[in-house]
């Protein structure tokens, strides 16, 4: 019988590295309740109309990469293939923008895209996001960088460039558009299929072609920066005005479009220039989506977010945590008191110990050895005549001391050995 494995690209988070996931999901968590963020959760399965709507039918996910099907009401049902539009279909069906005129909402979870596994790349990732309602910056749009950029410090991730772009809005882009076409149309031949199927629809999309010959050209097209209006322009001036004032370094770059048809005005990416990421450098990367709120059923709200991938942030982070080793390993001499073992073990816990044993009934060195292997501070020995006694035999394996001690006293001593002076 061929032994069962799990879906490609859909991987296991074991025990061993779960510490440091942990450590990064917590580390976010305060980062953005120290700015004021809530967290929300949203379901796995949403309408598939919802992710046609908000990303648009033109863009790879919705083309090609979501996992659809019918449940048995015939009606299409998508696994999110990211956060963002299933926060603004919730702030929409709950009515949020009558409780508060600014509204800042946090997530982290599972999502879900068909695409080629590699490296930092799975078709079950998970993500972290930021979502601002209610504030149409540019001052939120750089405190929300900055905070990205301190987010990633906090991890030791600090060899990271900030690329900040603008896509206009409303007539901008409407200027642009124009401009893109004149620009692509000598050169449709040469373009991909894709990207001679989004000419019609969304050209900025062939600007995110990853194909070489679309991106060679992508290269040479005109900068959506030169044909900003004022509006847009004074924005994305304060933007880089703010981001100057916070001391975050940043570099404009007009090639930088993302890949979701919802972004207007402010667009930004952080990548990282270290780790073990290899072509796939890109940390996280977000902006506004001014319009999608409106386009959702909800009220003219202006948003802004940002989506960071969690598997690529652990192959950038230099050091990983591990988890910590425990306090106190039990071992009983022999099978008899392995119910004293268990006892003392749930008396040293309520102490708020981390304690191990082994309750197989090995043999003291094999206990020894396992308690070695957990890389415990202390052992702790249970004997016929420490049992009789109410004692414990306390090895200090870091001193190399031993004493014996009333069991009461065992949690007190470890406390007082393992707490910093």
């Amino acid at each position: 019988m061929s032994t069962l494995r799990s879906v490609k690209g859909m991987n296991d988070i074991l025990p061993s590295e779960v510490t440091a996931w942990r450590h990064l999901e917590e580390t976010f968590r305060t980062v953005a309740a120290a700015h004021g963020y809530g967290e929300v959760r949203t379901p796995l399965l949403e309408p598939t109309a919802l992710f046609v709507r908000s990303i648009g039918d033109t863009t790879d996910i919705v083309e090609k990469e979501m996992y659809t099907f019918e449940d048995q009401g015939e009606k299409q049902l998508s696994l999110r293939p990211e956060g963002t539009a299933s926060a603004v279909r919730a702030f929409v069906q709950h009515s949020v923008h009558a409780q508060s005129p600014i509204t800042k909402w946090f997530y982290i979870g599972p999502m879900y895209r068909r695409e080629r596994p590699a490296k930092g790349r799975l078709r079950q990732f998970h993500q972290m996001g930021l979502e601002v309602y209610g504030d149409p910056g540019p001052f939120v749009d750089a405190e929300m960088i900055d905070m990205a950029v301190s987010f990633l410090a906090a991890l030791g991730i600090t060899d990271v460039e900030v690329r900040v772009n603008s896509l206009g809005s409303g007539a901008s882009r409407v200027a642009y558009r124009e401009a893109l076409l004149a620009f692509l149309e000598p050169q449709r031949a040469v373009l991909c299929a894709d990207c001679q199927r989004r000419m019609e629809k969304n050209p900025l999309r062939v600007l995110d072609c990853k194909v070489p010959t679309c991106a060679e050209i992508a290269a040479k097209a005109p900068s959506l920066l030169d044909h900003l209006d004022e509006a847009d322009t004074e924005h994305f001036a304060g933007l880089r005005a703010a981001l100057d004032a916070l001391g975050t370094p940043y570099v404009v770059d007009p090639s930088v479009v993302r890949g979701l048809d919802y972004y207007s005005r402010t667009i930004f990416e952080v990548r990282g220039l270290g780790g073990d990421l290899g072509a796939q450098n890109t940390l996280l990367g977000g902006g506004r989506y001014d319009g999608m709120v409106k386009s959702m059923g909800g009220p003219d709200v202006p948003a802004l977010g940002l989506g960071i991938g969690i598997e690529r942030l652990l192959l950038a982070m230099p050091e990983k945590p591990t988890a910590p080793a425990p306090d106190a390993f039990i071992v009983a001499l022999r099978p008899e008191q392995r119910t004293a073992a268990l006892l003392l073990g749930k008396q040293l816990r309520a102490a708020g110990l981390r304690v191990e044993n082994d309750l197989r009934g090995q043999s003291l060195k094999s206990q020894m050895r396992r308690s070695d292997s957990l890389g415990a501070r202390f052992a702790l020995v249970l004997g016929e005549s420490e049992v009789a006694a109410g004692t414990v035999q306390v090895k200090d394996l870091r001193a190399s001391t031993q004493v014996e001690l009333p069991v009461g006293e065992v949690a007190q001593a470890i406390h007082a050995a393992i707490t910093p002076a």
